[in-house]
């Protein structure tokens, strides 16, 4: 089926290369890193994980949100999701394969990446996230395709995939909820030392990942002949309000057990983010840019009409999105490491190199879900494909 991502208008191809273009400039800026190490970034003694961690941690959640379309689907027979369920499927392949890259980068090393696989240590919680995030990135490659597969010959799927359909399930809440127990299980930093950091990224998830589902459903009908469904994009549009309301409410619980214990190894963490602390306080417009994105979206999303709204619907995905990744991605990984365990702020600040290395390895992610869905809309369009397999 990958023949179909070789064929495409003009307009395709200058995608592709664009993004062609942007992966070599990431993998020369990458080599670069390589042999000069990681002294390039803006990471430290103090601020030992940075944007790349970030990305990661973001990335998970986009690619755990798209169980709220499986689940649906395949545990309750939603039918309104039966064409929108692959594309919710085929978001997790390359949410996945950026989450290793990153952390592939991160480690600084290839041969410390492969060690984690090689040579494993149960102890350590990031070979269960490397081996939860292999895990499910497998799994979702695997159904998409053969469920895809078996729709173009307008076949059943194998039997022997709704066993692995159940196990995907359950899996996408472990790859998040191992991600955030790298952070809870470290008593030593009071910004992340908390029970209910896995449920907030939980929620997290459940609002960006279905967002950017929204997104994508909305490019795809503009640009191709395939139509995902209205009913379909309004339902996605309830979960990413019902996600984004448990996000904000666990946000608000950890405010009050902060401030009302005034407990000041924790109370710390949260005035440099959204007040400052000893002067310094560079991410205090983007933690306030994430609120007001954050409670805008949710505001508009709450109230039926705005939310049927597609435009208004469109909008606060975007805002959902960027809030989001402020939030799980720039927020939580500065906030945990400033102010440090002597109590001084040392701030850390992106280097262009480390931006540049994001981006490429964000423009892979992109070629990757591309051709993916390239292949989808390609297949939908058939006029022998039947439009949904039950």
């Amino acid at each position: 089926m990958l023949e179909f991502a070789l064929k495409g208008n003009k307009n395709y191809w200058i995608w592709i290369s664009g993004l062609l273009l942007m992966i070599a400039l990431g993998t020369g800026v990458y080599f670069i890193q390589l042999q000069t190490g990681l002294v390039i970034t803006g990471l430290s003694r103090d601020h030992s994980w940075g944007l790349y961690t970030a990305q990661l941690n973001f990335l998970v959640g986009v690619a755990a949100g798209g169980v709220m379309l499986v689940l649906p689907y395949y545990l309750h027979n939603y039918k309104k999701f039966a064409k929108i369920t692959i594309l919710g499927e085929f978001l997790a392949v390359p949410a996945l394969c950026m989450c290793l890259l990153f952390l592939f980068i991160h480690l600084g090393k290839p041969s410390r990446f492969m060690n984690v696989f090689l040579h494993p240590t149960p102890s350590a919680m990031v070979f269960w996230d490397a081996l939860a995030l292999m895990g499910y990135l497998v799994l979702n490659l695997l159904l998409g395709w053969v469920m895809l597969e078996a729709e173009r010959k307008g076949l059943e799927p194998p039997g022997w995939t709704k066993p692995l359909i159940y196990l995907s399930i359950p899996m996408a809440f472990s790859i998040h909820t191992v991600t955030a127990f790298l952070y809870s299980g470290l008593p030593g930093r009071g910004f992340w030392f908390t029970a209910i950091l896995a449920p907030r990224f939980l929620a997290s998830a459940f609002a960006a990942g279905p967002a950017l589902v929204v997104l994508l459903s909305f490019i795809i009908r503009r640009l191709t002949r395939f139509d995902p469904g209205k009913d379909a994009i309004q339902a996605i549009g309830v979960i990413v309000t019902y996600g984004l309301l448990a996000n904000l409410f666990f946000m608000l619980c950890e405010v009050f057990t902060v401030f009302y214990s005034n407990m000041p190894e924790h109370k710390a963490h949260f005035t440099y983010l959204y007040m400052g602390l000893d002067g310094k306080g560079v991410l205090v417009p983007w933690m306030w840019t994430s609120v007001v994105l954050l409670v805008t979206a949710a505001v508009l999303l709450i109230i039926p009409k705005t939310r049927k709204n597609e435009l208004i619907l469109g909008i606060c995905c975007v805002f959902v999105f960027i809030g989001v990744w402020i939030d799980k991605g720039l927020g939580l990984m500065a906030g945990g490491f400033s102010p440090n365990p002597f109590h001084q702020v040392v701030e850390y600040v992106p280097t262009f190199a480390e931006i540049a290395i994001s981006i490429g390895v964000w423009a892979i992610g992109a070629l990757i879900l591309t051709v993916l869905y390239k292949v989808v809309v390609s297949i939908k369009a058939e006029p022998n494909v039947p439009s949904q397999i039950y």
